[in-house]
């Protein structure tokens, strides 16, 4: 049904926004395995690609405002930095390489699907998000032209770590060396309970920070009840703080949260990006600086 995915895409671009993802957010061989789909990871991915692209394309020939399209890759249903057998811990489902090889799989079908960037995204394992890196960069010397990357981490308890255990700073250590477009956190929470790690994010990264929170946390029966203007008043306070330079929604966020951010960002100053450190700084599960 390529016409809802098209629909849903249209209904976001209509509300505002600049940057739309594909629709291919399990659109690998790990996770298509559930249902045999392995052997249709580049069809799905090309497919998505294109409808993006031509919504995009169709709206910026419209208004003159051009949006741009993220290929969308998920953290995968595998862990390579933890054992799924309790009794066994140092057994892992899969390796590095494989991990690796099944992003590169899906970000080639992206690209030829006409992707702006590559936005490895929910990123609960930081070494799966090292080997989509990698990935990613294999890609870009095959194609001989910048491919760009974000990278967007989630937070699975409100101490601010993932599920490998890293902080938001001994994260940005670690994927640092990539030099992404954009580094940012997103589903987790809603953006009240993002606010404080956000700002640690902000304070460290030499690049674009990126956030799209839930909307608020989900109820009993894991609906969002978060209005959209709550939503946008929230990130209203993320603007007046300078702690991010692009935002948007995830989980129960529909196209009015989306038009009602987007009105709120608008004339909003961007953060200002810090320099460089003048130091080393490495990632363990906190962050280790050694002084210049």
């Amino acid at each position: 049904r390529p016409d809802i995915v098209d629909g849903i895409t249209r209904a976001y671009l209509a509300a505002g926004s600049d940057i739309v993802s594909t629709n291919t957010f399990s659109a690998n061989r790990i996770s298509q395995a559930d249902y045999a789909a392995e052997h249709l990871v580049s069809d799905i991915n090309i497919a998505s690609a294109r409808i993006a692209r031509a919504a995009a394309d169709e709206f910026d020939a419209k208004d003159g405002r051009p949006p741009f399209v993220a290929g969308a890759v998920g953290a995968t249903n595998k862990t390579l930095t933890l054992s799924p057998n309790v009794n066994d811990p140092g057994f892992r489902e899969v390796d590095f390489d494989t991990v690796k090889a099944v992003y590169r799989e899906q970000i080639d079908a992206l690209v030829e699907g006409g992707v702006d960037f590559i936005l490895i995204e929910t990123i609960f394992d930081t070494l799966n998000a090292k080997a989509g890196i990698m990935a990613a960069l294999e890609a870009e010397q095959a194609l001989g032209r910048e491919l760009p990357i974000m990278i967007s981490m989630t937070l699975t308890d409100l101490s601010g770590r993932n599920l490998s255990g890293h902080t938001v700073e001994a994260f940005w250590a670690s994927v640092r060396h990539a030099r992404p477009l954009t580094i940012g956190l997103n589903c987790s929470f809603g953006a009240a309970q993002l606010r404080p790690h956000l700002a640690a994010l902000a304070q460290k990264a030499e690049t674009l920070v990126m956030a799209y929170p839930n909307a608020g946390l989900p109820n009993e029966l894991g609906c969002y009840d978060e209005a959209a203007e709550e939503t946008a008043a929230q990130v209203r306070e993320w603007l007046d703080a300078g702690l991010v330079n692009i935002v948007g929604g995830c989980c129960g966020t529909t196209p009015a949260h989306i038009a009602a951010i987007a009105q709120t960002a608008s004339g909003a100053e961007p953060r200002e990006v810090p320099a460089s450190p003048r130091n080393t700084m490495l990632s363990g599960l906190e962050p280790m600086v050694i002084a210049a």
